[in-house]
C-alpha cells in the first residue's frame, strides 16, 4: 500500500496515517521526497480499501500495490533513489544521479603488488571505486586459496592510497560486520541473490548494498530480493544486471541490456551493469559497457588486471590497463550523448 501525502501535509496528519496503517497490521516505511512524503505499507494490502486513506486529512492519493515488491516499487519513491558515499580519502560520490560511476579492479586478490598496481591504474583512468574479491566464493569445489580479511586490508589500503571507494563481496551473514569494516559498498553476488537470510541481515547493515541479478532470475525476482533488504531498514540499495543464462554459448552469459530501462521503469533503485561477468570475454566488454550506459545504466563494474594472461581467476574477461583507459575515454562520449557525465 502506497500513501502519498499532500504538499505541506503536517506531521500530525502523517502520524495519523501511520497509526492507521499500523493498526491494520502494516509495517510502515517512510520516504520524504522534495515535495511529498510517501508512506509504504507492507502488509495485508489485498484486504484494505485505498478509499479509507484517500479521505484522510493530508492524503493526496493512495494506491494498492499488488506487485510482490513494494518498497522497491517506483511508486514508493517516484523521484528515484540516489545513494551517496563519502570518506576522507575518496571524497564524495553518488550513484543514481547524473554521473555514471565506474567500479574497476581485479576479480580476485593475488597479493599486495597486484592490488596496489590495479588501484593505481583504474584511479588514473577515472574510476571512482576499486572492486576486488577478498572473500569471493568460487564456482569450483577446489577454489584458489582466499586471503580473507588480509585481502580486505590490502584492498582498503590500495583504495585509500589512490583516493578510491571500495566495493567487495559479502557471501554470508556472519561476515557482514567484517566486510563493513573495510568496504564502502557491500556486494551480493549472483549466487546469493536469493539467499534470504543474508539479504535480511543486510537490511540491518550500515553500508549500502549492491545486489547482482541471479544467473536465471527474472527482473521481478531481482526486485523482490531488493525488497527484503529495504524491508530491514537499509534503503541504500543498488541493483546490478550482470548477465543471465540463455541457450547462447558464445559468451559466458547474455547481458540483458533491456533490463536496465525496465528496472528504471519499475523501481526507484539505481541500476549498474557488469559486462565483464556477462560476456566472459575482454573483447566484448567495451561494446557492452558502452551499450549499457546508452541504455541508462547508473554505473559499471569492470574487471581490470595489470597482466590478465597470468591472472589467477577470470583473466579472459579482464581488460588490460590500456584497454580500460581507452574505454573510459569512449564512455565520456556516450555519457555526454545521453545527458550524463563520467
Amino acid at each position: 500500500m502506497i500513501v502519498v501525502m499532500e504538499k505541506g501535509a503536517t506531521e500530525q496528519q502523517i502520524e495519523n496515517v501511520i497509526e492507521k496503517l499500523v493498526g491494520l497490521e502494516f509495517v510502515v516505511h517512510r520516504s520524504t521526497g522534495v515535495v511529498h512524503t510517501v508512506l509504504g505499507g507492507v502488509g495485508p494490502t489485498e484486504l484494505v480499501d485505498p478509499e479509507e486513506f484517500k479521505v484522510m486529512d493530508g492524503v493526496m492519493e493512495c494506491h494498492r500495490i499488488m506487485a510482490p515488491y513494494q518498497l522497491a516499487n517506483r511508486s514508493f519513491k517516484p523521484e528515484g533513489t540516489v545513494v551517496r558515499f563519502e570518506n576522507a580519502r575518496a571524497g564524495e560520490a553518488e550513484i543514481g544521479g547524473k554521473q555514471v560511476v565506474v567500479m574497476a579492479g581485479p576479480c580476485s586478490v593475488e597479493g599486495e603488488n597486484q592490488v596496489m598496481r590495479c588501484a593505481e591504474l583504474v584511479a588514473r583512468a577515472g574510476a571512482r571505486f576499486l572492486r576486488g574479491g577478498g572473500m569471493r566464493p568460487e564456482r569450483s569445489p577446489h577454489p584458489v586459496q582466499e586471503l580473507g580479511e588480509e585481502a580486505l586490508k590490502l584492498l582498503r589500503l590500495a583504495a585509500d592510497t589512490y583516493g578510491l571507494f571500495l566495493v567487495s563481496e559479502v557471501a554470508d551473514a556472519a561476515r557482514i560486520r567484517m566486510v563493513e569494516e573495510y568496504a564502502d559498498l557491500l556486494l551480493v553476488g549472483s549466487r546469493n541473490m536469493q539467499n534470504y537470510s543474508l539479504l535480511k541481515a543486510l537490511g540491518g547493515a550500515s553500508k549500502p548494498v549492491l545486489l547482482k541479478r541471479g544467473i536465471a532470475a527474472t527482473i521481478e525476482e531481482l526486485l523482490v530480493s531488493a525488497d527484503l533488504i529495504l524491508t530491514g531498514g537499509n534503503y541504500k540499495v543498488i541493483v546490478c544486471e550482470r548477465g543471465i543464462r540463455t541457450f547462447e554459448t558464445y559468451t559466458k552469459n547474455t547481458l540483458d541490456i533491456a533490463a536496465i530501462p525496465v528496472v528504471h521503469k519499475l523501481s526507484h533503485l539505481p541500476v549498474l551493469a557488469d559486462p565483464s561477468h556477462a560476456t566472459g570475454r575482454r573483447d566484448k566488454v567495451t561494446p557492452m559497457a558502452l551499450a549499457a550506459v546508452a541504455a541508462g545504466a547508473d554505473g559499471l563494474l569492470i574487471d581490470v588486471h595489470p597482466d590478465p594472461d597470468h591472472a589467477v581467476s577470470e583473466g579472459a574477461q579482464s581488460l588490460w590497463p590500456e584497454q580500460f583507459a581507452a574505454l573510459m575515454g569512449q564512455l565520456k562520449t556516450i555519457a555526454t550523448a545521453v545527458g550524463r557525465t563520467i
